[in-house]
């Protein structure tokens, strides 16, 4: 069994116990992604807003690691989809949840995971490896709202509407998280 790297949280609260530690982690993140939410541009060629939530998703799940990462996109989903107003624009509720954004909510969960399995192996600490994992979270949120899109429209008005509108704007939401991190481990060295 290899050993994992710790994550940034763990080097910044090492002395707190460890349930009220993760505890504390997962409601932070599931804070931060709902505050970046509310950072929402409409466009009106699609019904998915421009929003800071996958710039949050990537920290998440970076700085929390895959475990505390899923958790806290689950805890942001869960009280999204039960009313309160953290999703785009303070949006809320299980239709919300269920409509054309509902596969990127999903795809959140599952990017936090795996932008967190690749921080425990210590991708995101350099500049030279830290895109990586930033690419493949933005990939697989990609993947799940297209995917989700092209339920409800088509595969071609999924790119159209979920994808292409979307790609500068995650590119540099994606550079910047990989100067993010990279920074904050200075930091904490």
């Amino acid at each position: 069994m290899t050993t994992l790297a710790p994550t940034l949280t763990t080097r910044f609260l090492p002395a707190v116990d460890q349930r009220v530690r993760d505890l504390l982690l997962v409601t932070a993140g599931a804070l931060l992604v709902a505050l970046l939410a509310q950072v929402r541009i409409p466009l009106p060629f699609t019904p998915v807003p421009l929003t800071g939530q996958t710039f949050a998703v990537l920290l998440v799940g970076a700085a929390l690691g895959s475990r505390r990462g899923f958790a806290s996109l689950s805890l942001y989903t869960l009280i999204g989809a039960l009313g309160l107003p953290v999703f785009a624009g303070g949006a809320a509720g299980l239709a919300y949840a269920s409509g054309p954004t509902g596969g990127y909510l999903a795809g959140f969960i599952v990017a936090a995971f795996v932008v967190g399995l690749l921080a425990e192996r210590g991708l995101e600490r350099s500049i030279r490896t830290s895109i990586l994992p930033f690419l493949v979270g933005t990939l697989v949120i990609y993947l799940f709202g297209a995917g989700w899109l092209a339920v409800l429209f088509g595969f071609e008005k999924a790119l159209e509407l979920g994808v292409t509108p979307f790609l500068l704007g995650d590119a540099i939401k994606l550079a910047l998280a990989a100067l993010a991190l990279p920074a904050a481990w200075k930091l904490a060295k």
